[in-house]
């Protein structure tokens, strides 16, 4: 616990901190890449170069500073992150070499003096502990159930299969012949990848699209105009090739009682993790109503239809609804609204109250949902979501 005296100094010194902008965190990043290039190996660093990474860091620092006396209150945020290094293979002795560099970073821009960097470092080891906890809990939690493992393990490429113009279904196979560990639908494994081709080795999170069947993972991966490791993956992985995998992580599943309606909305390759849910609520026969909502382009980019209607037909009560934001003349019957998504559209379906909504796809498209839910009356607490990339709030 800090004691009244530290939490002070930190609160008054966080307007300081809040006002360099991310131009803290940009300082920091820069500052501790330089000492230890190697941890280039571990940070995405498109999240660098687009300032994506800077930005979440530099809002976890403020929202932490601002809740020193009630830390519980971003326990929910505290397991997102923790999640994530995980992934990562985040160890206790990184956690040294960030405290360093960021209160390096404060001297060098702010130059608060002793005291005030000596509290900072006082609250940033106090959080550092609270990490260091929860992640070698998650660590333990992986490594000790049947088919689990902690830090990587090699996985083979068993089958790749083109599911639309733009996005490709892979299925990991463990090189060793094992079991693979369980995981809870809507969370994801990571991809630890350095071929030949890359300067560094590159670290993304793929959610898992099948229910859990303890033999193998299948992820999707949608190819993106500048992406390195989706470019990678589009033309130049194949059959047989084997690559790292962290055991499954994330904070964001389906937990369920059968009795509860369920709406699956998604834009893009947002339904990854939507389908992961899918194959499970069909695979325990879900009795109450299941809804899939989902937004796309066109029919070119609209990946895994015959699944979902397929796997819909296992379900008791199963309907979806497409919107096609710019439909070809070839898309005839295959769309059922044009434009944006409007969920008013499903409004008699969506309307009994014990429905939990679970949303994934590019952050505007939930924020634009996420309204509607919350103008139709739908409660916080029953809207779920995943943010690809560093996190944001809805």
């Amino acid at each position: 616990m800090l004691d009244a005296q530290t939490i002070a100094t930190v609160k008054s010194t966080l307007p300081a901190v809040a006002a360099c902008g991310p131009k803290l965190t940009a300082h920091f990043y820069d500052r501790m890449l330089s000492h230890h290039p190697e941890l280039k190996n571990v940070f995405n660093m498109n999240n660098q170069r687009n300032g994506a990474q800077r930005e979440a860091l530099f809002n976890a620092i403020c929202a932490y500073g601002a809740n020193l006396e009630n830390l519980a209150v971003l326990l929910p945020a505290v397991e997102k992150i923790a999640q994530k290094h995980t992934s990562l293979n985040i160890q206790p002795e990184q956690y040294a070499i960030v405290g360093e560099h960021l209160l390096a970073t404060i001297k060098e821009l702010l130059n608060p003096g002793e005291e005030v960097l000596a509290a900072w470092g006082r609250a940033y080891g106090v959080l550092a502990q609270v990490f260091i906890q929860r992640e070698e809990a998650i660590y333990q939690e992986s490594e000790q159930q049947v088919g689990g493992w902690r830090g990587t393990r090699a996985f083979r490429i068993s089958a790749i299969e083109q599911q639309s113009a733009v996005i490709k279904s892979i299925t990991l196979t463990p090189v060793d012949g094992g079991a693979v560990a369980t995981f809870q639908p809507g969370q994801y494994v990571t991809v630890h990848l350095h071929p030949a081709a890359f300067e560094h080795q590159q670290i993304r999170q793929y959610s898992l699209t099948h229910s859990s069947n303890g033999q193998d993972y299948r992820i999707a991966v949608k190819r993106e105009a500048q992406g390195t490791v989706s470019g990678y993956l589009h033309q130049h992985a194949k059959v047989g090739d084997e690559v790292q995998l962290a055991a499954p992580h994330g904070d964001f599943f389906m937990q369920i009682d059968p009795a509860t309606p369920v709406a699956l909305i998604s834009a893009g390759v947002g339904q990854t993790p939507m389908l992961a849910m899918l194959h499970t609520l069909a695979d325990q026969h879900h009795a109450a109503p299941v809804s899939w909502l989902h937004a796309t382009e066109n029919g070119e980019q609209h990946a895994f239809s015959e699944e979902v209607t397929t796997t819909g037909k296992r379900l008791n009560d199963f309907v979806q609804q497409i919107w096609y934001r710019e439909p070809t003349e070839q898309d005839v019957d295959r769309f059922n609204a044009q434009g944006l998504m409007d969920v008013t559209l499903m409004s008699a379906r969506l309307q009994d109250k014990n429905t939990h909504y679970y949303l994934c796809g590019p952050l505007g498209f939930m924020q634009f949902v996420g309204t509607q839910l919350r103008d139709a009356g739908v409660e916080a607490d029953r809207i779920h979501y995943e943010v690809f990339g560093p996190h944001k709030v809805l």
